[in-house]
């Protein structure tokens, strides 16, 4: 495959920020149009009632963050190999970073899954009073979040890499370097706050994350339509 990119790197570059504007739709719809619409913060009752109204939805969510993580797969491979010239070492290491999240998101899915098994089918749990299944329900929304922030920690440190491989590139204007690693910073500000300070988190939330959403963004649109220098990545 190196060989093959080596030869017509645009054409991966160009698949890649396909794939990576596919995830930041995919995420915005999960974490902004589902969860943000349908999770009442504070109150286990509401949000159990939202859900039950639109099980659908809530299903589509999680659907739509386990396609997510199934493109990330080949987002973390053509940015290996596009940004694996500058140096292999750091390149790989980003790579096993962005995996590990990868595996983690997946992972923390299931917790989504508990509102459904808890509110849907009461089979076997009728010992628990309604309000106790929505506080159960509510705890298991509650961990994702933090489950969710556990995995951006790697993320963060696989943005910090390719920022860096960006910058030293050559190939990739310096600013999108630039960009990157600031938001690796602030993916890692913001779960480290929510782990250490949550009161913190809630403050900084979600302006915090707008530096990641911007850096992300540039850097898929420029995969997208531009690419890499042509003329810069024979060297």
């Amino acid at each position: 495959m190196m060989s093959s990119i080596e030869q017509s790197p645009q054409r991966y570059a160009r698949i890649g920020g396909v794939l990576y504007l596919a995830i930041i739709v995919l995420g915005l719809f999960g974490e902004a149009f589902v969860r943000g619409t349908l999770v009442v913060s504070g109150d286990a009752t509401a949000t159990a009632n939202a859900i039950l109204a639109s099980e659908s939805l809530w299903r589509a969510g999680i659907a739509g963050d386990l396609m997510m993580q199934v493109l990330d797969l080949p987002v973390i491979i053509v940015l290996y190999f596009l940004l694996r010239p500058v140096s292999e070492t750091l390149a790989l290491l980003a790579t096993f970073f962005n995996l590990i999240q990868t595996a983690v998101l997946v992972a923390n899915k299931m917790t989504l899954m508990a509102p459904i098994l808890l509110l849907g089918d009461t089979h076997g749990l009728g010992a628990l009073s309604p309000d106790q299944l929505h506080a159960l329900s509510y705890l298991a929304i509650s961990a994702h979040g933090y489950g969710f922030g556990v995995g951006l920690i790697f993320f963060g440190f696989a943005c910090l890499f390719r920022g860096y491989l960006v910058f030293k590139s050559g190939y990739f204007p310096r600013v999108l370097g630039l960009l990157l690693a600031l938001a690796g910073l602030s993916y890692l500000v913001n779960s480290f706050a929510l782990l250490l300070a949550p009161s913190l988190a809630s403050a900084l939330f979600p302006a915090i994350l707008l530096p990641a959403f911007v850096g992300e963004l540039a850097f898929a649109l420029w995969l997208t339509f531009k690419g890499v220098n042509a003329e810069k990545w024979p060297r």
